[in-house]
C-alpha cells in the first residue's frame, strides 16, 4: 500500500448541514459522542494499511485542523497525516472551486516518487470500508479509474448520482440525480450482475457513487491538467467513461452521506440502538480519534436506557437518559429528562473560579442545571444551560428562522454552540411569544 497517496476533501461550507456548521467544517462536526466525522475516512485509511494521507480544508477549518493534528504515525512507517490548507501561491490567488479544482491546487504534493495511485475520499460520510479490496478490483480490471458504488432503491437513487454499467462492470454512462422514469430507467443495472459480485440485489436495481475514487496517477494529473473542470461527479467523470477505462467496485455495508441535519441526527442515534446497524468500533477495525485523558463517567442514582455516554461526565441522581447520546465532558444535574437527543458535551471543564463568577452573576453553569428537560434536539458544544429549562417542539415545529440561541431544522431542535440558556427558560414560549433575536440563515 505503500505506492497510494490519500487526499480526503474536507473544505466545503456544509450549508444543509447548518447551523452545527456555523462554527466549524463538516468533517469537523462531532459524532457518536466523543468523534468527528473526519475520524470515519482517517480510520478506515489506516484499517486499510494507507498512512499517507492529505486532507484538504478551507471552510471554517480551525477546530478541524486542531483535531487532525494529533494523528500521527511512528517515525520509521514514512506514514503522515498532513493538512491542506486553501493558500494563495503564485500560481494560484483563488479558493478551491470545487471537489476537482480542490486536487488540481494540490498537485506537487500528489507528485512524489513511488506513487501510482490516487485514492480521493468525502469528509463527511459514515461507514466502514476496507480499501484494499477497493485497490484489487482497480488493478485486476487494469482501470484508469475506478468508483465505489453501493445498491440503492429506486426510491432513493433521485437524491444520487448514479451509474450505468456494461456486463464486465465498466462504466459507460453516469447520470447525477436522475429524477424521471426514463432517466432511471436508463441508469437501471440488471439485479443478475449484481449478484455476480457476490451482492444481493434486494431490489436494489440502481449503482450510487459513494464519491470514493481511485485513479492512476498519471490518469488524475492528464485529464486535470488538461481541463478546468471543477466538480468530479459533474464534470470530470463524464469526460473520464468517454476516454478512459472507468471501473466500478460494488460495497454492500451500510454507507450513509451525512447531508442534513436529518440523517445526522438519525444516523447518530442509530448507533445507541442494542444491534446497530454502524458500530462505531468492531473487533478488527476499530475507530480512531484524537487521545483525550479523561476521568471515568460518575452515575449517581441515574436511569439510562439505550444511550451512549463518553468519557468524563458526571451524571445526577433522578435523571432519565433515553435513546440519546452524551458527549465528552457533559454535566447533567438532577432530576433532568433527556429523549432521542445528541449532546456534543464540553470542550473543558469549568474551574471553580469560573463557577463562582457565574453564580455572582446569575448567568448558568457550564452545564445542564437540575429539573431540565430536553427532547429530540442537538444540544452543540459548551451550552451553559440552567434549572428547570424545556428544549421541546411538541407543536412538530419542521423550521424555523435562526435565532440567537438557534433554530429548528427538519424538525430537530439545534441548540448552536456556546449557547446560554437561563433558570426556566422554554423554546416553545420563546417562539410562541416571539422574543427571540433572528437572524438570517443560510440555506
Amino acid at each position: 500500500m505503500d505506492n497510494v497517496v490519500v487526499l480526503i476533501l474536507g473544505g466545503g461550507r456544509g450549508t444543509r448541514l447548518y447551523p452545527l456548521t456555523k462554527m466549524r467544517a463538516k468533517p469537523a462536526v462531532p459524532i457518536g459522542g466523543k468523534y468527528r466525522l473526519i475520524d470515519i475516512p482517517l480510520s478506515n485509511c489506516i484499517n486499510s494499511g494507507l498512512k499517507k494521507i492529505y486532507v484538504a480544508t478551507q471552510f471554517n477549518s480551525v477546530s478541524l485542523h486542531h483535531h487532525v493534528h494529533f494523528y500521527s504515525f511512528d517515525e520509521f512507517s514514512k506514514g503522515f497525516v498532513e493538512i491542506l490548507a486553501a493558500q494563495q501561491t503564485t500560481d494560484n490567488g483563488s479558493w478551491y472551486q470545487g471537489t476537482a479544482d480542490a486536487v488540481r491546487q494540490n498537485f506537487n504534493f500528489i507528485q512524489q516518487r513511488n506513487i501510482d495511485y490516487v485514492l480521493i475520499l468525502s469528509g463527511d460520510q459514515l461507514y466502514r470500508m476496507d480499501y484494499t479490496k477497493m485497490i484489487e478490483t482497480h488493478i485486476n480490471a487494469k482501470a484508469d479509474v475506478t468508483i465505489a458504488s453501493v445498491p440503492v432503491s429506486r426510491e432513493r437513487a433521485p437524491e444520487l448520482g448514479i451509474m450505468r454499467l456494461n456486463n464486465s462492470g465498466r462504466v459507460v454512462g453516469f447520470l447525477e440525480k436522475p429524477q424521471d422514469e426514463k432517466e432511471l430507467d436508463h441508469v437501471r443495472t440488471d439485479p443478475e450482475f449484481i449478484r455476480s459480485q457476490g451482492i444481493q440485489s434486494l431490489g436494489r436495481d440502481y449503482l450510487a457513487s459513494m464519491g470514493i475514487y481511485l485513479f492512476n496517477k498519471e490518469t488524475l494529473l492528464e485529464i486535470l491538467s488538461k481541463t478546468n473542470y471543477a466538480d468530479f461527479g459533474k464534470e470530470v467523470f463524464p469526460v473520464a467513461i468517454r476516454t478512459k477505462k472507468v471501473q466500478v467496485h460494488l460495497f454492500d455495508g451500510y454507507w450513509e452521506d451525512i447531508g442534513t441535519i436529518r440523517s445526522f441526527y438519525e444516523a447518530n442515534l442509530a448507533m445507541t440502538e442494542p444491534s446497530p446497524v454502524f458500530e462505531l468500533s468492531t473487533a478488527d477495525s476499530p475507530t480512531f480519534s484524537r487521545a483525550r485523558f479523561l476521568p471515568s463517567t460518575k452515575i449517581d442514582g441515574a436511569t439510562i436506557r439505550q444511550s451512549l455516554i463518553a468519557d468524563g461526565c458526571v451524571i445526577g441522581e433522578g435523571t432519565v437518559i433515553e435513546n440519546s447520546i452524551v458527549g465528552l465532558r457533559s454535566r447533567i444535574g438532577r432530576n433532568c429528562v433527556i429523549r432521542n437527543t445528541i449532546l456534543m458535551g464540553y470542550d473543558y471543564y469549568q474551574n471553580i473560579e469560573e463557577e463562582t463568577i457565574d453564580l455572582a452573576t446569575g448567568h448558568p453553569l457550564l452545564q445542564i442545571g437540575d429539573n431540565t428537560i430536553i427532547d429530540s434536539a442537538i444540544i452543540d458544544k459548551n451550552c451553559s444551560i440552567g434549572r428547570n429549562v424545556r428544549i421541546t417542539n411538541e407543536q412538530k415545529i419542521q423550521s424555523t428562522p435562526e435565532y440567537s440561541f438557534g433554530m429548528i431544522r427538519d424538525g430537530v431542535i439545534c441548540i448552536i454552540k456556546n449557547s446560554s440558556l437561563p433558570d426556566d427558560w422554554s423554546l416553545e414560549e420563546e417562539i410562541k411569544n416571539d422574543k427571540c433575536v433572528k437572524r438570517n440563515v443560510i440555506q
